[in-house]
């Protein structure tokens, strides 16, 4: 057997990881797309490093776009097959695809206006809605914590991740020759103790763990005080300076877990008289599909809902669809909130808004999760007093501030739970994707020091033989 690496490969997106077995098999983990890489991303985007119509199955471990976004593409150069996971990923992938698709030709369209302007050849977009029908017919639903098989010798667990609803670690057991070996691969392992989801289920002894890394150098803040610091932001932002707080948030998990600290500030009566708007047609469907799987939520929100039936709801809250009610809202000369994705504030309406916001002091960016260090996200949060926005240079006026304890992902303390339950010692290789280069080593002497043997970081398109 041998394994490649074609994302996250001293990166943290663009989840791609491909088995070939002894047979000739090949089995790709996620398929996701490359965000926030600068001019390297398009570059990143155009070619898998392998050919689609040789895969034989997709495991998709959860539904985020770095983990699904390149699926359309994959079917469009041949892909066939069968793409497992759980029932939640399957209806969030579906919604999150096609906003991809919608958001890539919006962005496109934009872009060539410009590029027309110039006398340049316009871009094209990855795929189109229209492609995201070739896609859902091969979904295929399974459970948590069963064993099934997919052909005689390959069988599959998927466990829960604790990531986002319906995320799961994916195991997968293969019997050829007459041996047995297991090769696990974490996906985007969540943290103990979410407010909302149920922790990382632990999982069977594994001869190969494939395992991300992204905050595999630090310690998160205390989520417990999350409520609070997020109050001290709107006090400061929306009643001392009367200005917007603009949030860049994941349209799935951190959207939800937004509206559910802001419900909790409601029900205790200390959220401002102001209007929260979601600037997201995507958050609305995904936050529908989370309230949808409560059977994924742990034993604290599963004892509120029987006195609160919305965790998520509160009378400020609105949703907005249409593009002229996103526009309109650059119009509004009053405090407010505004939550929109993308989290990396990368792609999407939340562009629009920091462009229209960035200008002035009493407005605050307010960066909750996880940026690539070139995204727009990545910028700001590092300083830059200067950012480009749709090819235009903006001055950074707006306060930018950011709240480290919402991050979905395990810190190094969560990671190494999550690896708790093996014996070190039968692992034979141990594989760390998913996480900027710099935090890879240091978590790589992190496990060395746990009694992993063989701790590798794999490049990108790097091809690992596995032991026999």
């Amino acid at each position: 057997m041998k394994i490649a690496f074609h994302g996250a490969a001293h990166c943290v997106t663009g989840s791609k990881h491909l088995l070939t077995l002894q047979s000739g098999k090949k089995i790709l983990f996620d398929c996701g797309l490359f965000q926030g890489m600068g001019k390297q991303t398009d570059e990143l985007n155009a070619s898998f490093g392998f050919n689609a119509e040789d895969v034989d199955y997709l495991l998709l471990s959860h539904a985020h776009i770095d983990h699904s976004g390149l699926i359309p593409k994959l079917v469009k150069e041949g892909f066939s097959g069968k793409i497992f996971c759980t029932p939640a990923t399957k209806e969030l992938t579906a919604i999150l695809l096609e906003d991809s698709a919608r958001i890539q030709e919006d962005d496109t369209r934009y872009i060539n206006k410009k590029r027309i302007r110039q006398g340049l050849p316009p871009y094209e977009p990855l795929y189109s809605v229209e492609d995201i029908l070739q896609v859902i017919p091969l979904f295929s639903e399974v459970p948590y914590s069963e064993w099934f098989t997919i052909e005689p010798g390959i069988d599959v667990l998927y466990t829960d991740a604790g990531h986002i609803i319906g995320s799961a670690a994916v195991h997968v057991r293969i019997n050829e020759n007459g041996k047995t070996h297991q090769l696990s691969f974490s996906g985007d392992v969540g943290r103990y103790g979410d407010v909302i989801l149920r922790s990382p289920d632990t999982f069977p002894q594994a001869d190969y763990i494939i395992i991300e890394s992204t905050y595999g150098n630090k310690l998160h803040e205390d989520v417990i005080n999350t409520t609070d610091q997020l109050n001290e932001w709107v006090q400061k932002t929306c009643v001392q300076k009367k200005g917007k707080l603009i949030i860049p948030a994941f349209s799935v998990g951190r959207t939800q877990e937004l509206l559910y600290f802001l419900n909790q500030l409601s029900n205790e009566n200390a959220l401002p008289n102001i209007p929260v708007f979601v600037d997201s047609p995507l958050s609305m469907e995904a936050t529908q599909v989370v309230k949808s799987h409560a059977e994924n939520f742990n034993n604290r929100i599963q004892k509120l809902l029987k006195t609160d039936n919305d965790p998520f709801d509160f009378k400020q809250l609105h949703f907005i669809k249409t593009v002229e009610e996103s526009k309109r809202l650059n119009d509004l000369n009053q405090p407010c909130i505004i939550i929109s994705a993308s989290g990396m504030a990368d792609a999407g309406r939340i562009k629009h808004h920091i462009k229209n916001n960035i200008g002035d002091a009493k407005n605050t960016i307010l960066m909750v999760g996880y940026c690539e260090p070139n995204s727009l996200g990545g910028r700001l949060m590092n300083g830059q007093k200067e950012v480009r926005i749709f090819g235009e240079e903006y001055k950074v006026i707006a306060e930018v501030g950011s709240m480290r304890s919402m991050s979905a992902h395990g810190d190094y303390d969560d990671l190494s739970q999550f690896l708790a339950c093996q014996d070190a010692s039968l692992v034979k290789q141990l594989f760390i994707v998913h996480g900027e280069y710099d935090v890879q080593l240091e978590f790589q002497n992190r496990l060395l020091k746990k009694g992993f043997k063989d701790v590798q970081v794999p490049a990108l398109h790097q091809e690992i033989g596995l032991e026999d």
